[in-house]
């Protein structure tokens, strides 16, 4: 596990600015409460920022379900970022037909989506394999988890010790 392998996995969407020059890495589950609830945080620092370049990755840790929303999101292509938007908005737990009915309300053709999953599952899973293994090479214990470089966060962070991981980051030159 490099670092290069976490912070720039090619196949993973990133958010924010894309060529940022700090890369915030986020291991997160659409069921998570925690993750949900940082979300708009983690977004407006990113969005403030605005050298910030955002890697959520898809850790469906709450099971099939969890599973079912990260598939269809990373299916969604060059919509990624509106679909995993719409999903983190959710509260609470999700069945298959809220995360159906939450993709359908933003505009997606669900059955198309489905579809696309198929097409990509080798992608799509090598991904979710990948996040796993990382998460799991961490020794994280749950989501979230976050990363500023090289600098862990398990667990929902501080926005203030964010901020000062990414000042570290910048300072050091990455």
């Amino acid at each position: 596990m490099s670092k290069q392998a976490v912070l720039h996995d090619p196949q993973v969407p990133a958010l924010g600015n894309p060529n940022g020059d700090v890369t915030i890495v986020e291991y997160f589950d659409y069921q998570c409460p925690f993750c949900k609830k940082a979300y708009p945080d983690i977004l407006k620092l990113v969005r403030d920022d605005g050298r910030i370049r955002l890697v959520m990755k898809d850790w469906p840790i709450f099971g099939s379900v969890s599973r079912y929303a990260s598939q269809l999101a990373l299916a969604a292509g060059d919509h990624h970022a509106q679909a995993l938007d719409a999903l983190m908005r959710t509260r609470g737990r999700l069945t298959v037909a809220e995360v159906d009915e939450t993709l359908g309300r933003t505009g997606f053709d669900v059955a198309a989506l489905r579809q696309s999953c198929g097409r990509q599952r080798r992608r799509i899973d090598g991904i979710l394999v990948r996040n796993a293994a990382q998460a799991e090479g961490f020794g994280l214990a749950g989501t979230p988890a976050y990363l500023v470089e090289t600098v862990l966060f398990p667990g929902p962070p501080d926005l203030a010790d964010v901020r000062r991981a990414i000042a570290a980051a910048r300072t050091a030159g990455h």
